[in-house]
């Protein structure tokens, strides 16, 4: 397994059309692709864009999605850049939002569902069921998105049981139109979003890569957690560009996630 592993966390800004959604993506890749890293990882459900919040989402039905994905797969190729890349995915039973992982050669090599919705989600999109460890140059990640990370800290150990060394956390946290501006990452008094991806790092010692929109208002920024739980990087609040960090994969030793210990919970 390799010793560090460069990632990149792409951040764009809210696209009011596929087109537009696309080229950003497009851009954002060579970016990251030129910087060297080694995977790249894009916000909740940024094609076609997360349903209910306050900008509107663009035409998307399962042809459009195929299409998207293709798209999206050749540039992975012929940057040979790994794509974790958050969509949402028609589905018998509705609307689903997945994390696709595209290899460097193109090809899809899974997909984690969204299993946990929020609650103002629900009616909106379609719960999926399982999770699945990827791997990058041999080293082992999870994916958790949204949600899942801020309220369920077991699909972040699920992972780091398994060996994950970093869990990437596509996101969408924030508004559009109004809010607070922030100005001091993990402020406290603040939105605990930030806190919390602290504690996903710190409580299972692995690195916590999690990735925003660039929304005028954000409430989380775009982060890299080492694993003492300690922000490593980040990108400034509401702007658009790809955060590209460098990993110690030796630090992420999995410790306090391997000494749980479930078995001690039954019983009187």
């Amino acid at each position: 397994m390799e010793r560090t592993l460069t990632i990149a966390l792409a951040t764009p800004r809210v696209a009011r059309d596929l087109d537009e959604a696309l080229e950003r993506v497009r851009r954002l890749m060579g970016e990251a692709a030129a910087a060297g890293a080694a995977i790249v990882c894009f916000p909740e459900a940024y094609l076609p864009g997360l349903r209910g919040q306050d900008f509107e989402v663009y035409e998307w039905d399962a042809a459009v999605h195929d299409r998207a994905l293709h798209t999206v797969s050749q540039w992975a190729k012929d940057h040979s850049l790994p794509t974790i890349l958050s969509m949402e995915r028609p589905e018998a039973a509705g609307r689903g939002i997945v994390a696709a992982f595209i290899g460097a050669d193109g090809r899809l090599q899974g997909r984690q569902a969204k299993a946990q919705l929020d609650p103002s989600e629900e009616g909106v999109y379609v719960a999926g069921r399982g999770r699945q460890l990827f791997a990058v140059h041999g080293v082992p990640f999870g994916i958790v998105i949204c949600h899942e990370g801020w309220r369920y800290p077991e699909t972040v150990r699920w992972a780091a049981r398994r060996g994950a060394k970093v869990v990437f956390h596509p996101q969408h946290t924030g508004t559009e139109r109004d809010g607070v501006r922030l100005t001091r990452w993990g402020a406290v008094p603040g939105p605990y979003y930030e806190q919390a991806m602290r504690m996903r790092a710190l409580e299972n010692t692995i690195w916590f890569a999690s990735v925003n929109y660039a929304l005028r208002y954000q409430e989380a920024a775009t982060s890299v957690i080492d694993p003492s739980g300690e922000c490593a990087a980040f990108l400034p609040y509401g702007e658009e560009g790809v955060l590209i960090h460098t990993l110690d994969l030796s630090r992420a030793t999995g410790l306090l996630a391997a000494r749980y210990a479930p078995e001690r919970h039954d019983g009187p």
